[in-house]
């Protein structure tokens, strides 16, 4: 499967920025302590798929968020979910803790669209200032975890503690009542997160047995330490080799995050710019039916932290205590 090269060069998210989307996509970002690299493409000739992939950057760029979706159908079927679910990214821009994000798209998401009634994601926030990667896994298949110090690719949730009563990390939309672990991940620089859809798992081994995770994680080893940049053309190139038929009969997404030990300064106008956003989706939640302007939550480390840095670092230690 032939696809272009991502660009050498990520762009610069700006703060209240919100972007992706279920269209053809082929980018790479920087935010503030992380880089991201996507590929998504739809199925077929449709200009939409069924692959939703979201990022998000706070008022001050502090908080990066990355939202993985796979949603049932494809093409315009699940285009009015993805703009909703773009008002949801906004809506939650600037708050620290996703859990409230994950319940509500739980709760919504069959009002979402008439058309689906289900998706499974990964929902994932970055805390430049902690250096912390939040990560719930909504029934999709494992992102997978490169530590830079051990040079070694883990898949994450492999040994997770037992699960609490009750019905958890299901597909959402699936049961209103189902509730959703967040996994906190301290990031070095270097270290890479892997999130995909399940085109790659569901492609068949040069055998024809299907690869499952397990494989795709054996695949991903033996592709060695390969730069962030270039693994998804290499992981991609490496499946589509294998039997003919790979990542040709679904949508298809790879996303690839990489801590780094750049912190991204902002000038006059872009801040400004943040604030005139800021401001309009203010105004607008005064709108009858509008969602709630997305005001910070009150975590010290999100308000006060943007202030005091250092109790950004306190609140992360009063958390891992």
């Amino acid at each position: 499967m032939a696809r272009s090269d991502m660009e050498t060069t990520p762009q610069q998210m700006s703060c209240m920025e919100v972007w992706g989307g279920s269209e053809l996509t082929d980018r790479s970002t920087e935010f503030s302590g992380l880089e991201a690299w996507v590929y998504s493409r739809p199925y077929g000739q449709s200009p939409r798929g069924g692959d939703v992939v979201y990022a998000s950057s706070c008022a001050t760029g502090r908080i990066t968020r990355l939202m993985l979706a796979d949603v049932a159908g494809h093409g315009q079927a699940v285009a009015a979910t993805a703009a909703d679910l773009r008002l949801l990214m906004r809506r939650f821009v600037n708050c620290l803790d996703q859990t409230e994000l994950v319940r509500l798209l739980n709760r919504r998401f069959g009002d979402l669209s008439a058309q689906a009634s289900y998706a499974t994601a990964v929902v994932a926030t970055f805390f430049a200032p902690t250096r912390t990667l939040t990560l719930c896994n909504a029934g999709h298949p494992s992102p997978l975890i490169y530590r830079a110090a051990l040079r070694e690719w883990s898949l994450l949730g492999q040994d997770a503690a037992p699960a609490a009563p009750g019905p958890r990390n299901l597909p959402i939309g699936m049961m209103d009542i189902a509730d959703y672990d967040q996994i906190d991940l301290e990031m070095q620089e270097g270290d890479c997160l892997l999130a995909y859809t399940d085109a790659l798992i569901e492609s068949q081994d040069a055998d024809g047995e299907m690869l499952g995770e397990q494989g795709l994680h054996r695949i991903v080893r033996l592709l060695g330490d390969t730069e962030p940049a270039r693994l998804i053309p290499t992981l991609l190139a490496e499946i589509g080799d294998r039997y003919p038929d790979n990542l040709s009969t679904d949508d298809l997404t790879v996303l690839v995050a990489r801590a780094s030990a750049r912190e991204l300064t902002y000038s006059l106008g872009q801040k400004t710019r943040a604030f005139v956003r800021f401001l309009g989706s203010a105004l607008g939640s005064w709108l009858p039916g509008a969602e709630r302007p997305p005001v910070p939550d009150f975590h010290v480390a999100n308000v006060g932290g943007a202030v005091v840095p250092a109790l950004s670092q306190r609140w992360q230690r009063r958390s891992s205590g």
